[in-house]
Formats: C-alpha cells, structure tokens, sequence
C-alpha cells in the first residue's frame, strides 16, 4: 500500500472519529432594588444557577447537542419541585430543565435539526419582529430576557447564496411572564384592594409553522419569512368572584399569522438594517399590527454601535389594557446599544430605548479574573409616565452583580 493511500485513509479515520465536547458554568446573581413597588416590597433577589452544554459529533454528517439548567433563588420565581421539565410551560422557572436537546443532520445542501433547539431569524437588535420561534423568559426583569429553547424539526436548503429555512413545532412554548404577586407585573389602579388569582393558562393545540428565504450578495443581505401559529405573548381574561372579593385571571395565546422581511446593506461607513413584521391574528379581541425596525451599525476600532428607530401600527383591534406585549412595548421608541472591548478580559456595554413617555438605559461592565472567573456589574435605570409601557416599571430601576465561574 503506498504512502499516499495511507496518509488519506488515516485522515478518513482522523475526520470520522467521534468528538465529544463539554464546558458549563456556575453563577450567582444578586438583584438590589432601591424602591418597593405596590405589589412586592422586596429589594434584593438572589439567584443561582449552574448550566451545564455538551455535544456529540459521533460522524461528520451527524452532531448531537445538549444543555441542562439547574436553578434556584430566594423570591420563589423558581420552583422547588425536584423533577425535569421538558416543555418549559411553568409559570415559574423549573428547578430542573432540560434546555436544549437536539440531533443535527448534514448531508449536500441540506441541514436538519431535530429536538429543542433555539431559532433565531432576526437581524436587529434589541426589537427583533421576525423572531416567532424565540419564546422569552421576562420572570426577572421585563428589560432583560432571556431566550427559551423550542421543540421543532428546522430543514435548512442552501445552494450558492440562497438558502430556505423551513420550521415545524408540533407543540407551543409561551413565554414566561411576571408572576403576579410580584413587581414586574404592574395591575391597575382599579384593582387596588382586589386579591388577584392565577387561574393558569388555556394552551393552544396544534403545530406551528414557519418558512425564511434568505439571499446573501457581496455588499447586502435580504430574506423574507412567514409564520403561521400563535402569539407567545398572552392576553388575559379575567372573573370577578364577589364572594371572595378576588378576580380570577387566566393566559390564553391568540392565533398569530406574520408576513415578515428583513435587509441589511454593508456601507463604506456603515450597516443599515431593517426588519418588520405585519401581524394577523383571528382570535377575538386581538390586534392586528405592523412592527419594524430601522437601524445603522458602525465599528470604530474597539467600539460597536448601534442606533435606530423601532416602530409600532396598530392596523386592526380594540386598544386591550389587559394584555402583556413587551415586544410592541418597545415600539415606538429610539433604541441604542454600545459595546467597547476594553481587552480580552475587560468589556462594557451600554443599552437605551427612549420612547415619548419612558424610557431605560443599561449599563454593564465586564471583567474576567484567570480562564475561570468573570464578575459583571450592572445598573438598569427606568424612568416615565405610570400610563407608558416602560414609566409604569419606574419603580424597578435595579443594580445587579454577577459572578460566574466556568468550567
């Protein structure tokens, strides 16, 4: 056998081995909140959580990956029952999750992933109106979330500079509100005195469907997407018992429908995108609306910048005062987001939405200590009008420390 035939075999076996690959962290969070608000006299918060990822690439057209989140906290938005949770439809966080598992398949032009994996298909920052498979997690700060995994079957096509994501979701993940007890959710002042019941949630059956054409060119970006499904964000019923003197509050998800398009266009200077999202919906009493998107990015060295406008039409539907929507929240605002790498250890990051009657900034500073360790402090100012999406959580301005340490 010659040497060549050799060397090509050793590398087929070399390329085909399996891999396996794990790291995870564990953090600790503190949340201090200077004022009380009128639902949650509370101040400082305390959170855990230890997150565990790891993948398996058993060939080079097959890759299994997953996650596991164990948590805990002292404010009760996680709950204390010591078993997995696979679908995420808790009102409270699950002390034990299953965060991501998933099989990923590469053949030719073709990718499929199949289990709970997290979809993004947006391209702007901070409102992103294309991403209907991207539940959140608004338990702990309504300005900061965090995404929730998805069970889906995604089959990506791709040839030369065109490619075709096409989404099935056999089952719905809402995303998670403020529990009510608590200050992120704000009640009315017609309820003051009223004791307020979760009642749960009435999930809607059948899957969710979506399809994304995305071109890629040398100086621009542009796709165009469709969602058939449900809103992840709920409205709210609700029934007076007079009996108990309380009010009997139930979720329930309206049928949503979304014609979406984005772009992004490479300038000498600059980067200008754009997204939106025309939404429809057949559920009584929900709204029919257009969201969108105009941002620019520049790099000057170290630093990232981003500024834009996010905007808001309500074409159709009652205005509904019972309702949780911090995406349309969002809208109508002047958004910003700063990012300077100071060096590979220390980084700060700056982020605004500046709307008529409210509005918040955030700031975070970043500093790693050695491969493991990494503290990150950070304030969230929120200021407005009580009758304002983002004034009504004025009393929520909070400072947070976070330590992680890596493994």
């Amino acid at each position: 056998m010659s040497g060549a035939v050799v060397a090509i075999l050793a590398l087929l076996v070399q390329n085909s081995a399996p891999v396996l690959e794990q790291r995870g962290f564990i953090e600790n969070r503190a949340l201090l909140f200077p004022q009380d608000a009128p639902n949650d006299s509370a101040n400082v918060m305390d959170q855990a959580l230890i997150r565990w990822e790891g993948s398996y690439r058993a060939a080079p057209w097959f890759k299994l990956s997953g996650s596991f989140d164990a948590r805990a906290d002292t404010h009760r938005q996680t709950g204390r029952a010591a078993r997995i949770s696979l679908d995420d439809r808790q009102i409270q966080r699950p002390a034990l999750a299953l965060r991501q598992l998933s099989a990923t398949l590469h053949k030719g032009l073709v990718t499929a992933e199949i289990g709970r994996q997290f979809i993004r298909w947006g391209k702007t920052d901070i409102l992103t109106p294309t991403d209907r498979f991207a539940p959140k997690d608004y338990l702990s700060s309504v300005v900061d979330s965090d995404f929730l995994g998805v069970t889906a079957a995604r089959v990506t096509v791709t040839k030369g500079n065109d490619s075709v994501d096409l989404v099935w979701q056999p089952w719905f993940t809402p995303s998670r509100t403020p529990l009510l007890n608590q200050r992120w959710t704000v009640l009315p002042p017609q309820a003051n005195g009223i004791g307020i019941v979760d009642a749960g949630a009435r999930y809607p059956g059948g899957s969710q469907f979506g399809a994304r054409w995305n071109h890629l060119a040398s100086r621009f970006e542009y796709s165009f997407s469709y969602f058939r499904g449900y809103n992840s964000l709920p409205l709210f019923d609700g029934r007076f018992d007079p009996a108990a003197f309380t009010i009997r509050t139930q979720r329930y998800y309206p049928t949503l429908e979304m014609y979406g398009a984005d772009v992004a266009v490479q300038l000498p200077w600059v980067t200008i995108k754009g997204e939106s999202g025309y939404f429809k919906t057949t559920t009584p009493g929900a709204q029919e609306y257009l969201l969108y998107v105009i941002q620019v990015e520049r790099q000057i060295k170290e630093w990232s910048l981003v500024g834009g406008y996010a905007g808001n039409v309500l074409t159709n539907g009652p205005e509904n005062p019972v309702q949780f929507a911090p995406d349309r929240g969002f809208a109508r605002s002047f958004v910003g987001r700063a990012g300077l790498t100071i060096d590979v250890n220390r980084s700060l990051a700056v982020e605004t939405a500046i709307r008529a009657n409210g509005s918040f900034v955030r700031f975070e500073y970043s500093q790693a200590f050695g491969s493991n360790w990494r503290v990150t402090p950070g304030i969230s100012w929120i200021r407005g009008n009580a009758s304002d999406f983002l004034g009504q959580y004025r009393r929520n301005s909070y400072a947070s420390l976070a330590v992680r340490y890596s493994f």
